[in-house]
Formats: structure tokens, sequence, C-alpha cells
């Protein structure tokens, strides 16, 4: 998997096509990553004894990885990840504009 945590990513399949956000989590062993804001869904939570209310919470759920793609750094849109070795270290290269990314 090419995406890590704090990538900017733009949705290009499901429910919520288009959006862009930012990965918050990535689970590589499952291939999925949670992208703040997309595929929210509601869970009601339980009132419990101790201070806590009742109450409905939206939580983002992870989403395959297959349905996201890097944001290129130059444009915003969409593009490919390329891994390049710059002096023996491996870069992350978009393949729209060539740019490293970070």
């Amino acid at each position: 998997m090419k995406l890590k945590k704090g990538d900017k990513v733009v949705v290009i399949a499901g429910k919520d096509r288009g959006t862009a956000g930012t990965i918050v989590r990535a689970f590589p062993k499952w291939n999925r990553v949670v992208i703040d804001g997309v595929n929210v869904v509601k869970k009601n939570r339980r009132a419990t004894a101790k201070n806590r209310k009742g109450q409905i919470v939206e939580k983002p759920m992870p989403i395959h990885a297959s349905n996201v793609m890097l944001a290129d750094p130059k444009g915003g849109k969409p593009t490919r990840v390329r891994i390049e070795r710059k002096e023996g270290v491996r870069v992350r290269v978009a393949v729209k504009s060539g740019q490293e990314i970070k």
C-alpha cells in the first residue's frame, strides 16, 4: 500500500466519490484507510451510569485503499504513485507531475 497517515487523497469510487480529505489512520494489513469526513456513519451510543449521555455520534469508517488516489501536490487532482530511489532512499513520486510526495 503506497498510502500513509497524513496524505491528501481524493475518493474515486463509492458514495463519497470526488471528496478530498486527509488520511487519519491506515490499516495496511487489510488495505484500508480512514479519511476525515468520508464514509461517515451514525452510531447510537448508550448512556452509562457515569456522566455519559446517550447520543448519536458520527464516526468515519474505513474505506478500501483501491477507492482512493493520492492528490497531486501540484494540482490537487488524483494521481498514481511511483516509487523511485534517490541516494539509496525510497521516495514516492506523483506520476502526473513528477513531484516528490512528502
